[in-house]
């Protein structure tokens, strides 16, 4: 059973003539009656009554034509539904970042998407980039932005690079004025031996950036605070 020929048998039910049918659905009444009689004979039964200027349903042809123009309706709904979609006047994004994106990037980036496609929904999942890649790559993100290089290549993920950020040391205004910094706006890695360190809880890529410098610089971070998210470990 064809599409087309269901359209052509409820142009006809509606008509009651084939050649006035043939007009509405825009073919030559010669192909429409070979399409109905098509369908007749997949069906295993007569459709129509054809009587000269007199055309009527069959039983089965009354049975057919309330599923006929349900079907019909369900494919105009799908096209209607798909082109909303596609045409971004409808659907769903789900993005993660990671949580010094959420505070700095994202809120203007997401005003600004929300006021040109006001009929996307959007729904923010914050997290380190290790847990989102993994989230990403089982299909429960859309797209996510997270510190690169990947903590695990997948081929089933693209990359494109955004921008890029200096990491920086966070400290209190007297830590910053001790003695040990005199009042210094630059440090070394290597100044940051000995020190007591706030960090991020493990599934941040800024954490492991962070152990894996102080091991460059040839000591192993000491951390009196772990497992804070971003405001937490600034606060």
């Amino acid at each position: 059973m064809q599409f087309q020929q269901l359209q052509y048998f409820v142009a006809v039910a509606e008509t009651r003539h084939f050649t006035r049918a043939a007009d509405l659905v825009h073919v030559a009444q010669p192909s429409l009656s070979q399409q109905i009689r098509a369908l007749e004979r997949e069906l295993g039964a007569d459709l129509f009554r054809r009587a000269r200027g007199n055309i009527t349903l069959t039983d089965a042809g009354e049975a057919l034509l309330p599923l006929a123009r349900r079907i019909l309706a369900d494919a105009d709904t799908a096209r209607q539904e798909v082109a909303e979609l596609a045409q971004l006047r409808r659907g769903r994004v789900r993005l993660g970042a990671t949580p010094s994106l959420c505070t700095g990037l994202l809120p203007d980036v997401l005003r600004t998407f929300h006021d040109s496609y006001p009929g996307i929904r959007l729904l923010i999942e914050e997290s380190g980039s290790h847990d989102l890649v993994r989230e990403l790559a089982r299909g429960a993100l859309d797209l996510a932005l997270v510190v690169l290089p990947l903590p695990s290549p997948s081929p089933a993920l693209t990359t494109v690079e955004v921008l890029r950020e200096d990491l920086v040391v966070v400290s209190s205004p007297e830590g910053a004025a001790s003695p040990r910094w005199g009042g210094r706006r630059s440090v070394r890695i290597s100044d940051l031996e000995g020190e007591r360190l706030v960090m991020f809880r493990h599934g941040y890529d800024l954490r492991e950036l962070t152990v894996a410098a102080c091991r460059s610089a040839g000591f192993e971070p000491d951390f009196a605070v772990e497992g804070g998210e971003m405001d937490a470990v600034l606060g």
